[in-house]
């Protein structure tokens, strides 16, 4: 039967269950692989922080197994919080921008950066590479906690796939230019000095 929106696959409906904040506390990189490895056998369905007891309940439904507790290895659940940038200590380095996995921040080479709030995961990988330690956690705005966690999960999902299919296209691009260029190089007469 073929794989549908209206047929998904159990990864598939795996995945749709995990919050989508591409963190990899769950030791994997990203939901998909998480899911991936779950439906394998390979992960448990505890794995996941951010998910927490809910997301746990949720897997276990789908999977018709027994609820566990989050295990602590992987992390602590925590209340939504998003990114924010200390404004005036930004240095315009845009490594929190290659790390962000759902193009939440804003901003150019030394130009001052911002979070988008309402597109933050609250993955946290952005702060590990900021050199300054400018950016903080803070409580996610009222309006970020979608009472629906299945629609932000979704939301979140459709913008780290956007960005994984720009980067895709920006690498083949790059190893075009870079294949031209050779080919250039290879295609020039050459001199024999004598």
């Amino acid at each position: 039967m073929p794989v549908s929106p209206e047929n998904p696959t159990l990864i598939d409906q795996i995945n749709a269950l995990l919050p989508q904040t591409q963190c990899g506390q769950c030791s994997f990189q990203g939901c998909r692989p998480y899911a991936e490895a779950i439906a394998s056998g390979a992960a448990d369905i505890n794995q996941c922080p951010p998910g927490g007891d809910e997301g746990i309940r949720d897997l276990a439904d789908l999977l018709s197994i027994a609820v566990k507790p989050l295990n602590t290895e992987f992390g602590v659940h925590k209340p939504a919080s998003v990114a924010f940038i200390i404004e005036q200590d930004c240095i315009g380095c845009v490594k929190c921008i290659a790390a962000c996995p759902v193009d939440a921040i804003l901003g150019a080479a030394k130009f001052m950066h911002t979070v988008i709030a309402a597109e933050c995961t609250g993955c946290e990988l952005c702060i590990a590479p900021c050199p300054v330690d400018c950016i903080v956690m803070q409580p996610a705005p009222v309006g970020n906690i979608d009472p629906n966690r299945a629609q932000k999960s979704a939301q979140f999902k459709q913008r780290y796939d956007t960005r994984c299919v720009r980067k895709q296209k920006q690498e083949a691009e790059k190893a075009e230019r870079a294949r031209k260029k050779k080919q250039a190089l290879l295609n020039q007469p050459r001199t024999i000095e004598r």
